[in-house]
């Protein structure tokens, strides 16, 4: 959350829901809620969709700062993944994440993607440099 922009109210909060429900119910992928399977405790989000810079489809996350660290958004991106490749047949996926982010670029080199390319994106009128990690799904089907 830390290169988002931070934490978001509920309202915020509760838009994002509402297009995650729409993008899936139309696109079959988007961004949405993980919960811990031990309790159901909300962790945060992860999925696919699509982003404004680059044609291909993007696998995303975020969760709340108390859950970072526990594997999560790795199982999550995982699962994720499998369905873009499997059901939804995608050649290649990527993920972008500003440089400093060392924690999701390490998810990034954990699921098997490498990185692409690094580039200066812009978003909400802010510029960040960012890096770019891809994963095909013939890659992706040599994974261990």
């Amino acid at each position: 959350m830390r290169y988002l922009g931070g934490a978001i109210s509920a309202a915020e909060s509760d838009d994002i829901a509402a297009w995650a429900q729409e993008t899936y119910a139309t696109q079959h992928m988007g961004l949405l809620a993980i919960e811990r399977r031990a309790d159901g405790e909300f962790l945060g989000m992860c999925g696919l969709h699509h982003v404004s810079w680059y044609p291909d489809i993007e696998i995303g996350w975020r969760l709340a700062r108390d859950f970072w660290g526990n594997g999560y958004a790795t199982e999550a991106a995982a699962a994720w993944l499998e369905y873009g490749f499997q059901t939804l047949a995608l050649p290649r996926v990527i993920s972008i994440s500003d440089v400093p982010n060392v924690r999701s670029i390490a998810v990034m080199k954990r699921l098997g993607m490498t990185l692409d390319h690094e580039t200066e994106l812009e978003e909400d009128g802010e510029k960040f440099d960012a890096a770019v990690y891809a994963i095909t799904a013939d890659r992706w089907r040599q994974l261990p």
